[in-house]
């Protein structure tokens, strides 16, 4: 063979290889970025080819799948109740990429999850039967947060302290799921959502922290008795009324200026939510220390899966002394979720002991067959000790019998809790935001609850707008839901 023909030959071969090579990386890798692109059609009528798995709440699905009319897209997502659990359930739409429990439990429910294929399956390579997601959610209190929160823009979340498990999700306005599932009527349903000024599909239970206001003096007093700048709750303080803000000529004033807040107890400050009292605590202990109790109960927790990943609550950072008195009192810069308050409540109902919350009790095969557990992977982190959450849930008590909490009393329970008024908007031109955080112990089971409301808006007068007006009674609702026998 020739010098030329040789030098033709390996110049063939190398352009086969190169083709060969070139065909394998499209095959195999680049194949399966197309395979997996939202925008390839083939995706979508793949999905819903089927009836897709379920939502479960209290043994009934909340979920369901109904044939379509017309188009290649055989099935489409149905919702029971849509609007009470569209902030548990999200949506499965045939336009959008799929939300909440919906999008994190896409695989189990559209049947691609590798953990559901029987032996036969992967011999065939069919689709198999898609899994079911069983909530923790409590339908009683779900409805009754959502029915006693109205027309008001705010939230609420109830836990089991003893176990983690979330009761209750709700954000309001909320928004029918079933109108974004079809790919016909979604676009227009889409678009109007969107324009909404009040966010409905923003889940306010998770996912939106707000200044938490006054709920936040149970932090600071955790962090009291945990430190030792107080030994009690009965102890007086050090705090002098009013107060100035450490080197301002700022002077923090008290929402009642009849209280009995010049150096009062910290049972005395929760029950008349003394400003100047948490305030100065809040400089006599520094941020650090702050900081360190915050983040305990959960703050600046950035991987906060309940699974749905809650924003995290913040307590800032690299203050000065006049920014620290101000985060004593939930304001400045500090921020929190509902979720995050009612962890707060639930650690102190569970004598110092937080157990991670979640909205999900297991996930199962097409024949119920259990594939994980979260209840039993649950873990608990003890939080304070027991001796400064028994005081502060008395204290709480006080708040609830003859403080600033009075609206959530239940007979036969016994009752904890603290309210808050946070400030909105610049130099407090917005109304407030409305807290309550709470907890309750049925006085005949030991049966327990604890909640925490925010309402960002409600008709009431700026001067009616107060956690005891507006969510203590949204939070007594959810309570005697949780704690009916």
């Amino acid at each position: 063979m020739n010098k030329t023909i040789r030098r033709a030959s390996v110049f063939a071969l190398l352009l086969v290889f190169a083709l060969l090579l070139r065909a394998t990386w499209v095959q195999f890798y680049e194949g399966r970025a197309l395979a997996d692109d939202k925008d390839n059609r083939r995706n979508a009528i793949e999905t819903y080819a089927e009836p897709l798995g379920n939502i479960i709440v209290a043994g009934k699905a909340i979920t369901g799948s109904a044939v379509t009319t017309g188009g290649d897209l055989r099935y489409k997502r149905t919702y029971t109740d849509g609007e009470l659990y569209a902030a548990v359930t999200g949506y499965a739409s045939q336009s959008y990429a799929p939300t909440q429990l919906e999008g994190i439990y896409a695989d189990l429910l559209n049947g691609t999850d590798t953990r559901l294929k029987t032996a036969l399956d992967t011999v065939t390579d069919e689709r198999a039967e898609p899994g079911n997601v069983i909530t923790t959610i409590d339908p009683a209190v779900q409805k009754a947060a959502y029915d006693a929160l109205g027309d008001k823009k705010g939230a609420a979340v109830a836990l089991d302290p003893t176990t983690g498990q979330i009761l209750a999700v709700v954000s309001t306005p909320s928004y029918d799921p079933s109108t974004l599932t079809d790919a016909n009527t979604a676009g227009t349903a889409w678009k109007t959502l969107n324009a909404d000024s009040d966010k409905p599909l923003t889940n306010r239970a998770l996912r939106q922290p707000l200044a938490p206001g006054s709920t936040f003096k149970l932090v600071v007093a955790a962090a009291a008795l945990e430190d030792g700048l107080y030994s009690s709750v009965d102890e007086k303080t050090d705090s002098e009324d009013p107060y100035t803000l450490p080197g301002t000529r700022t002077v923090l004033k008290n929402e009642n200026t009849s209280a009995p807040c010049e150096n009062a107890t910290i049972r005395v400050a929760l029950q008349y939510s003394c400003n100047n009292v948490f305030a100065h605590m809040a400089v006599e202990l520094g941020q650090d220390k702050l900081r360190a109790t915050a983040e305990k109960f959960g703050f600046d927790d950035e991987s906060q899966d309940v699974p749905v990943r809650a924003y995290p609550s913040v307590y800032p950072s690299d203050m000065d002394e006049s920014s620290t008195a101000l985060t004593g009192i939930g304001q400045f810069d500090v921020t929190a979720t509902p979720l995050q308050m009612a962890m707060v409540s639930a650690a102190l109902a569970n004598g110092g002991k937080l157990v991670s919350p979640h909205m999900v009790s297991q996930i199962t095969d097409g024949g119920g067959d259990v594939l994980e557990d979260y209840d039993d992977e649950a873990s608990t982190t003890q939080i304070v000790s027991s001796s400064t959450a028994e005081q502060l849930r008395s204290a709480m008590q006080t708040v609830v019998e003859k403080g600033t909490g009075t609206n959530a009393l239940i007979d036969g329970v016994t009752v904890g809790g603290k309210t808050g008024t946070a400030q909105n908007g610049e130099n407090n031109s917005k109304a407030p935001y409305a807290w309550f955080t709470s907890y309750g112990t049925s006085d005949s089971s030991g049966k327990e609850v604890a909640v925490a409301v925010v309402v960002e808006q409600s008709d009431a007068a700026r001067s009616e707008v107060s956690g005891n007006g507006l969510a203590a009674p949204v939070a007594k609702a959810m309570m005697q839901a949780a704690l009916k026998n």
